[in-house]
């Protein structure tokens, strides 16, 4: 087989990237925008030893999984990956990724139940970070393309709330007929880096950031008034710095251009405040099934001391409160964690307490001062979490630990430590 080759091949299964995969004399072969059951001629675009990746050049026998395509810039934009399966063919493979990870990877002889698959699959995310480039002598936003760093000019993705494209429109409008300038990521020139969105779920209050990389409140100020005058659920406008060279999105300095410095919603019946740094999970009512889940998991009868590690805005605990004796959060973020407090403080919880410092590091402390939880609640990132933080969890000897994830391949990496 070499690069170029016309071949044809079955589509029998997929990766978490959302490639589907087939094989050709032995080699695996990785194909976009593929369905499992498909029969496709490909073209081979990159050939390594054991494996290659191709393009679909004709879709000889179409899977029965496949549906329309509903969105224009899907084979462009980077955002989705499913979106020309449906949503129950999505459902199964996101389910076989998680029993996958934990046999092969964390060899583990587990009871899986049933994947719950949100009611509503569009329109649902309540924040969105867009990128800002130029294009044409013209400032645009929208996503990068799969693998890349390249602008996607688009605002009405269906995953986002329909106001939300409203509001970029408008600042792209602002931008272009104000000269504000986009940041060039190749030479580190320009202004406006990012625009961020944030929407409260339950009480509809927005957010609106602006990553820039200098101070300039003064190219913000009008704009601010116009978009709170014209979209009166915008309750804060926010700026946030980020001079450096890098692909991380926010900086870790922000400034209120207008309204509050916060929004507030609500979860699992608490009212929650959200900073633009605050970790807070982006489908709201798929997040409220999650943590009642987790609590039902944790059998808690009210005598128990809780730890949480990774806490966030502290929403896990917080739904916790009202059936454990004490909760112990413990987050790296300081934003998150005054959130965190004022949180606890706004629905009169007193049974919880919250600490700035590395998950891994308290989780240590605790163990070193022979704490001894009945229960630890883990939520890390997609990294999982460090060694530290499981030796301690191990030292602490938990009756329970409840693990929320957002990665498979590390849940059950750590799972089997």
């Amino acid at each position: 087989m070499k690069k170029n080759d016309i071949v044809e091949i079955v589509i029998t299964g997929m990766t978490t990237e959302g490639n589907g995969v087939g094989r050709f004399n032995d080699f695996a072969v990785f194909v976009p925008l593929a369905a499992v059951g498909d029969t496709v001629r490909v073209k081979i675009t990159k050939l390594q030893k054991t494996f290659a990746y191709a393009i679909i050049e004709e879709i000889l026998i179409p899977s029965s999984d496949r549906i329309e395509n509903d969105c224009e810039v899907f084979n462009k934009c980077g955002g989705c990956a499913f979106r020309h399966i449906s949503y129950k063919s999505e459902l199964g493979i996101k389910s076989n990724f998680v029993k996958d990870s934990f046999k092969r990877i964390g060899k583990l002889d587990v009871e899986f139940e049933s994947i719950l698959g949100c009611e509503e699959i569009d329109f649902y995310r309540n924040k969105a970070q867009y990128p800002v480039a130029e294009i044409d002598s013209k400032v645009v936003c929208g996503f990068y393309s799969k693998r890349s760093h390249r602008v996607v000019p688009f605002t009405a993705c269906k995953l986002q709330p329909q106001i939300f494209s409203k509001i970029v429109d408008f600042i792209i409008k602002y931008a272009n007929d104000n000269n504000i300038s986009a940041y060039n990521e190749e030479y580190h020139k320009g202004l406006l880096r990012h625009i961020y969105i944030r929407k409260a779920h339950h009480t509809n209050e927005i957010m609106v950031c602006f990553v820039v990389t200098k101070w300039c409140e003064a190219d913000f100020i009008t704009l601010s008034k116009m978009l709170i005058e014209k979209f009166p659920e915008i309750k804060s406008v926010i700026m946030n710095k980020n001079e450096q060279m890098t692909n991380v999105i926010m900086g870790s300095k922000c400034m209120v251009i207008a309204g509050s410095d916060i929004i507030t919603d609500i979860m699992c019946g608490n009212k929650i405040t959200l900073s633009p740094l605050s970790f807070y999970q982006v489908n709201t009512v798929q997040a409220e099934r999650l943590y009642s889940i987790a609590k039902e998991y944790a059998e808690l009868s009210g005598n128990e001391t809780v730890v949480e590690l990774y806490c966030g805005a502290g929403t896990i605990g917080l739904s916790f409160s009202g059936v454990a004796k004490e909760i112990i959060g413990v987050e790296i973020v300081p934003q998150a964690i005054e959130n965190a407090k004022g949180n606890a403080k706004a629905n009169n919880i007193q049974n919880i307490r919250f600490f700035c410092a590395d998950a891994g590091e308290f989780a240590q402390k605790l163990a070193t001062n022979n704490t001894a939880p009945d229960l630890i609640v883990v939520d890390p990132p997609r990294k999982g979490c460090d060694s530290n933080t499981l030796e301690a969890i191990l030292k602490m000897s938990p009756s329970k630990i409840v693990m929320i994830s957002c990665n498979p391949a590390t849940a059950a990496r750590d799972c089997a430590f």
